[in-house]
Order: C-alpha cells, then sequence, then structure tokens
C-alpha cells in the first residue's frame, strides 16, 4: 500500500494538476453585469447569474427584462404592451426559451442553462430569427420570407458606398474601405456577382453607415454592445453600424476588451444584404452572435450552400478547397483537444509513477 501523501507529494500532485487543466472544459459563467437588449433601450443586468438554471416555475427578480430582450427579438410575442411581462417563468416562456435554444444551436433544455446565458450575454447582429419574422429554414442556413434576392441579369454587379456624413473618425477611411472590399470580395468569390465602390451614396445599391440610437428605421442601436449592426433584406440596401461600439481593424493596434472586428461584422451583415437569414451553425458567418474581440471573417460550408442556393456558384468557386480548409481547421481543433487529454494522461502516470518509487524507497 502506498503512505500517506508527504507535503512534497501533496504540492506534486497540484503541480501536475494545474499543468493538466487544459483536459478539464470550464463551465462559463455569466459575468455580473452586462448590456442586453431589451426594447429599444439597453438595460444593464446586475447579478445575470441568478437566472442561472431557472426553469418553468421559478420567479426571478428581473425575469420580466429577459422577456423584453427576447420579445425584442421575436421569440415571445404577445397580445398586450411589454408592460405585461412578469418575473414568472411560465410556458410562453419556456416555449420561447426552447426556440431560442434550437435557433441559435444550442442544447434544447427549455430552462436557462449556462450555455443560454452566456448566448444572450453575446453581442449580436439586430436582425431577428424567430417565425415572427417570417424566415424560411432550409437545413441551418435559412432565408427570409419569400426568398428575395437581387436581379441584375446573369452578371450581376452592385455598387456599394460609404455614407458622407455617418461614419466614425477613429478609423482612417481607407482602412475601412480595405475591410469592406475583403469582406465583399469574400462572397463574390463563391457567387457569380461582383461588388464595386461607388462615390455616389444615394444612387448605390448597398449604403453603408455609422449610426447612433433611434436613426430614423425602426431599428434603433442600444449602445456600448447588445446589437452591433443590421441590415436590410435585398433588394434595400441600407446597412448601418451602431456608431457607439468600439469598432477595431487590428486586435494589436486596438486593446479595449469591448472591441469588435469590424470585418467580421461586414462579412455577416452582407450576408443580409444578398438575402441570407441567420443560421444555427455558430462556427458559420451567418451566425447572428459575435463576442468582442473575436475576428470570424471566414465562410464556411453552410453559409456557402445558402448563398449558392439563391444565387448559383461562381465559375471559379471549388467546394473541394472549402472542404479541405474546414476539415484541417477540424483537424487542428481534435489533435488540441487529444493533446489535452494526453498531457493530463501522461501527468497523471508520472504522479503515480512519483508515488510508488517514494514507498519502494520507505
Amino acid at each position: 500500500m502506498f503512505p500517506f501523501f508527504s507535503y512534497y507529494q501533496f504540492l506534486l500532485f497540484f503541480f501536475f494538476l494545474f499543468l493538466s487543466r487544459p483536459c478539464f472544459p470550464a463551465i462559463t459563467i455569466p459575468e455580473s453585469v452586462t448590456v442586453l437588449t431589451a426594447d429599444n433601450h439597453s438595460v444593464t443586468w446586475h447579478g445575470l447569474d441568478r437566472f442561472l438554471d431557472a426553469a418553468k416555475g421559478s420567479n426571478v427578480n428581473g425575469m420580466s427584462e429577459l422577456k423584453r430582450y427576447f420579445h425584442r427579438f421575436g421569440y415571445l410575442p404577445i397580445s398586450n404592451t411589454t408592460t405585461n411581462f412578469t418575473d414568472i417563468f411560465d410556458t410562453q416562456f419556456e416555449s420561447a426559451v426552447n426556440l431560442y435554444q434550437t435557433k441559435l444551436g444550442l442544447p434544447v433544455t427549455g430552462k436557462l442553462d449556462s450555455d443560454t446565458i452566456t448566448t444572450i450575454m453575446s453581442p449580436r447582429c439586430g436582425v431577428k430569427e424567430s417565425k415572427s419574422h417570417s424566415l424560411h429554414s432550409v437545413g441551418h442556413f435559412a432565408y427570409f420570407s419569400g426568398e428575395p434576392r437581387w436581379v441584375r441579369g446573369s452578371s450581376m454587379t452592385l455598387k456599394y458606398a460609404f455614407s458622407p456624413s455617418n461614419m466614425i473618425d477613429y478609423l482612417s477611411l481607407s482602412d475601412i474601405r480595405m475591410v469592406f472590399k475583403r469582406a465583399f470580395s469574400r462572397w463574390s468569390s463563391v457567387i457569380p456577382v461582383n461588388f464595386t465602390e461607388t462615390g455616389n451614396y444615394e444612387l448605390a445599391d448597398i449604403r453603408i453607415g455609422f449610426f447612433r440610437g433611434d436613426h430614423g428605421d425602426g431599428e434603433p442601436f442600444d449602445g456600448v454592445l447588445g446589437v452591433l449592426a443590421h441590415a436590410f433584406s435585398p433588394e434595400n440596401g441600407r446597412f448601418h453600424l451602431d456608431a457607439a461600439e468600439t469598432w477595431t481593424v487590428d486586435f494589436d493596434r486596438e486593446k479595449s476588451k469591448v472591441a469588435i472586428d469590424l470585418e467580421s461584422v461586414a462579412t455577416h451583415e452582407i450576408g443580409h444584404i444578398l438575402g441570407l437569414a441567420h443560421t444555427s451553425v455558430k462556427e458559420a458567418v451567418m451566425y447572428p452572435n459575435l463576442s468582442p474581440r473575436t475576428k470570424k471573417v471566414d465562410l464556411k460550408i453552410d453559409d456557402v450552400e445558402g448563398v449558392q442556393a439563391l444565387y448559383g456558384s461562381n465559375p471559379n468557386f471549388k467546394f473541394s478547397s472549402l472542404l479541405e480548409s474546414e476539415n484541417s481547421s477540424n483537424l487542428a481543433i481534435g489533435l488540441e483537444s487529444r493533446l489535452s487529454k494526453w498531457t493530463f494522461s501522461f501527468s497523471l502516470l508520472l504522479i503515480l509513477y512519483l508515488l510508488h518509487m517514494n514507498s519502494f524507497f520507505l
């Protein structure tokens, strides 16, 4: 039998346990303060973890504000005014939570579990994805009602322009133009649609600008985080970003914890401009949520299949290259996971070996 652990053995055990931490994925508990969108204003929630694991029958202070968030994005239709929301987790809210979890590719538990709370906290696009928005789902990707698309003939070119008066001054126009040029090129590489910049904002097909609060389109922005941007379905062409956000084109230069990658949001909103609604595939560009300091610009198979169903394929696009890219990415993630497990197994074996040697010499 092994003798009792000595003081040094305890230190050794916890040392190797610390080294092997990556093999234990932690459950993310939401921070105590965040900003969420509810109706047309921002609501700061303190102690959001009080909602954790709330389920049907629960009565939690502040639940009415959470219901307003679900109503804002179309998951909780009501017959009267929003002031009728209560703090009781009722049957209607349970259905809303189930729908939210389904639409966003979360485990469907019907309660406010850790995954659901964390997703709610994440900044997102302002376009709704519920049935009340009349989305037509095909597989994982989705379209707007009627599957609207741009119609400009077989050789299609859409012109885009930046607002002459609604821009941000801490990023250079050349950096912004370059980011959008790359974002548009990602979509044009997979469909037979070209995008070109024009200086005529009023006559452009796609009109891009940064706005604050209520800016006249019926979808007011809510300040830092919450809703990041929104764009309208074809052939509307309006593309609006919340000027209150800390936008960046380079995380090495912008150190803010709430910095949002402009290129990631631009790529996502162009998908809406083309007619795609939100997907339930978390890895896809058209997933509605994007965390601060996160870059997500590469189109996934779900994005490509969805937009090609509307416009066809770019003759130069090869699906095999996209499949190879995604497989390489998945392989890298799997390898990292296996290495973490191997590190833990090696550490555990080493601990047992050292304990055995210690007992041998005692």
